[in-house]
């Protein structure tokens, strides 16, 4: 009974709760995205490798949690130089199926099974952003405007390396993924408010710079000559106006958005589909959500993740440890800015970047991705020593 009460105390079940419903919802969707999909000729044998799925992230949830800190700490560095490697091996065999069908280099491929590196990678990419933050913040008490610069220097560094490759796949929406991470714990860090504001005006400042460079002629002209594709642009345009190419390259947005609209206030019920949309499971499967079960059920999603963050942030105040507080802070940007960037496509809000959103969307890399960082997360709490707010390495 003792041993009950102390793992019951260590556990976060409002953390398991909102990934369970979320992967229920996602089970749910799925099947309707290929119930009524022409393509989809054996839905048994899909809705069975995407519940494997689920069942391995569960797994890795609970041996994840298993770790000591200590552990993690130590094999950080390793997993960062050998995440780059299987990066940079992905350069050289890479699907060219997908390639040729996503326009990115991003996927490899075992017999039938494709494995995406990136998603691995962003796991891997927070571990290392924590552990550069504290080792740092360690050898430097007393914060100064040098101290600081030098830490950015520092997450610059072992960012270069993820960004020039992510580039050379041509996967330009996780890069923005990873970029949302490292802004995330650059707040984060404890780096002056002398660096913080002029970072984000910098940032604002390039935003309106890039609008204009993707809205003008001059400034596309510009984008081509520095390797952006078509297939980049014909998303920005399908952002801008939709319906400019309704049966073309907006084709995907324009149904997604008849689809959402259709639903209504409380949708059509569950398992109905009466409008079409392409690669339904994966990028747009807000679009079921909403569709199925209208603003309300879509609403009670968006409740869902806003519960999962909450909690997540709940755990770092709880425990107090600097390391897994800036992991948490990964974990939780990257979760927060797939969310925001999926479903803000989906309504026209942002332009599609081929984001999926997370423990819904089809996709085995995305789903195992996102339970190492819920792993992570649990660990931080389920390992928890009353007094400890360092790393002891």
């Amino acid at each position: 009974m003792r041993s009950y009460r102390k793992v019951e105390k260590q556990v976060d079940y409002g953390i398991l709760l909102s990934v369970f419903l979320l992967a229920i919802i996602g089970m749910l969707s799925y099947y309707v995205a290929l119930a009524h999909d022409e393509r989809a000729t054996d839905i048994l044998k899909l809705m069975v490798q995407q519940g494997i799925w689920y069942l391995l992230g569960g797994v890795i949830v609970f041996g994840i949690m298993q770790f000591k800190p200590k552990m993690i700490w130590k094999l950080t560095p390793i997993g960062y130089i050998a995440g780059l490697g299987v990066m940079t091996a992905l350069l050289f065999f890479y699907d060219p199926f997908l390639a040729d069908r996503t326009g990115s280099k991003n996927w490899f491929r075992i017999g039938s099974l494709t494995f995406q590196p990136a998603e691995l990678m962003k796991i891997v990419y927070i571990l290392m952003l924590a552990y550069i933050v504290t080792q740092h913040n360690s050898t430097n008490k007393k914060r100064t405007l040098k101290s600081d610069g030098f830490l950015i220097l520092k997450l610059i560094l072992i960012t270069i390396p993820v960004g020039i490759l992510l580039l050379l796949q041509d996967d330009f929406g996780t890069l923005l993924v990873f970029v949302a991470i490292l802004g995330g714990v650059f707040i984060m860090s404890g780096i002056s408010w002398k660096i913080i504001v002029p970072t984000i005006i910098a940032f604002v400042m390039l935003g309106a710079g890039v609008i204009y460079l993707v809205t003008t002629d001059a400034g596309r002209e510009f984008l081509y000559g520095i390797g952006f594709k078509s297939y980049q642009f014909a998303r920005i345009d399908s952002w801008i106006d939709p319906f400019h190419d309704a049966t073309g390259n907006s084709y995907q947005q324009v149904q997604t958005l008849k689809a959402i609209g259709s639903g209504g206030m409380f949708g059509k019920g569950f398992n109905v589909s009466e409008i079409y949309v392409p690669v339904r499971e994966s990028d747009m499967i807000f679009s079921v959500i909403a569709e199925n079960f209208g603003f309300v059920g879509s609403c009670f999603v968006i409740f869902i993740y806003f519960m999962l963050i909450y909690r997540m942030i709940r755990v770092c105040f709880d425990t107090n440890n600097e390391f897994f507080s800036y992991i948490a802070t990964g974990v939780i940007m990257m979760i927060l800015f797939h969310v925001f960037e999926n479903i803000g496509a989906s309504i026209g809000l942002l332009p599609l970047t081929g984001i999926p959103l997370p423990f819904i969307s089809q996709g085995g890399s995305a789903i195992i991705s996102n339970m190492m960082g819920i792993g992570l997360v649990m660990l931080m709490r389920y390992q928890y020593k009353p007094g400890e707010t360092m790393i002891d390495y």
